[in-house]
C-alpha cells in the first residue's frame, strides 16, 4: 500500500458532534410536531444525507415534510443549538503533522456545505484539506459519488487512497469507489458492524492514525 491520499469522514471521526445532532434532530421534530425519534435511531443515521436521514428518521415524508424538517434542523445546527462539539483529542495535530508529511487530505461528510464551512472556520482546519465534499452536492453515503469526484479532482488513483470512517456508510463507499478503508471504534456504529466491512483496520484514537500509517504505508 503507497498512500497518498488520505480522506475523512468529519462527525464521529474528526469531531464529537454526535451529542449536538441528537439535540438538532430532536428539536426539529419538536418544532413540526412530530413524534421524537428514539436517540439511538437519530446516532445510527450520522453520516447519511439531511434527506435520506429525515427519509429513515420519518417514514413516508413527502417532499414538503423532507424539506421542513430539514430547514429546522438547519436552523437549529446552525444557529440556535449550543450543545458543545468538539474535535476528537489530537485530531488537529494529527491531521497538521499527516499534512506536513505531504499526505494529501480531503473530507467526505453526511453534512450540508453551510454545516461543514462553519466547522472548518470554527476549527481552523480548513487550509489543510485539499478538497472536500458534502452530502447536498453529491449522492449521499454510502454511494460512492462524493468519494470519486475527490479521486478525479485531485487526479489520485482509488489505489493510493484510504478512507478513514466510523460508520459502515464511509466503509460501503469506500468499497464501492476501489478505496482502501480503516475504520475508526469511538464514533456511532459499533466495532462489530464495522468490521462486517472489512476495513484494513479499526483505530480505538484518532491519534493512532500516523504510527497506523508508518506500519502499514
Amino acid at each position: 500500500m503507497q498512500v497518498k491520499l488520505l480522506v475523512f469522514d468529519w462527525d464521529g471521526t474528526l469531531m464529537d458532534s454526535e451529542a449536538r445532532i441528537v439535540s438538532c434532530v430532536r428539536c426539529a421534530a419538536a418544532d413540526l410536531g412530530l413524534d421524537r425519534p428514539a436517540d439511538e435511531s437519530i446516532r445510527n443515521i450520522i453520516g447519511l444525507g439531511l434527506k435520506e436521514a429525515v427519509l429513515t428518521l420519518f417514514p413516508g415524508s413527502d417532499e414538503t415534510l423532507v424539506g421542513l424538517v430539514i430547514d429546522r434542523y438547519r436552523h437549529h445546527f446552525l444557529h440556535a443549538d449550543q450543545t458543545p462539539s468538539e474535535l476528537f483529542c489530537g485530531a488537529a495535530e494529527v491531521l497538521q503533522g499527516l499534512a506536513d508529511q505531504g499526505y494529501l487530505l480531503a473530507v467526505a461528510t453526511g453534512k450540508g456545505r453551510q454545516g461543514l464551512d462553519k466547522v472548518l472556520l470554527e476549527t481552523g482546519l480548513a487550509p489543510l484539506f485539499h478538497t472536500t465534499r458534502c452530502a447536498d452536492e453529491t449522492f449521499s453515503k454510502p454511494h460512492p459519488d462524493m468519494l470519486l469526484q475527490i479521486l478525479d479532482e485531485l487526479g489520485v488513483d482509488a489505489a493510493d487512497t484510504l478512507m478513514i470512517g466510523d460508520t459502515e456508510y464511509d466503509l460501503q463507499m469506500a468499497r464501492s469507489a476501489g478505496t482502501h478503508r480503516l475504520a475508526v471504534s469511538y464514533g456511532v456504529h459499533s466495532v462489530e458492524r464495522l468490521m462486517k466491512h472489512t476495513p484494513l483496520g479499526c483505530l480505538d484514537a484518532i491519534s493512532e492514525l500516523p504510527e497506523w500509517l508508518d506500519r502499514n504505508n
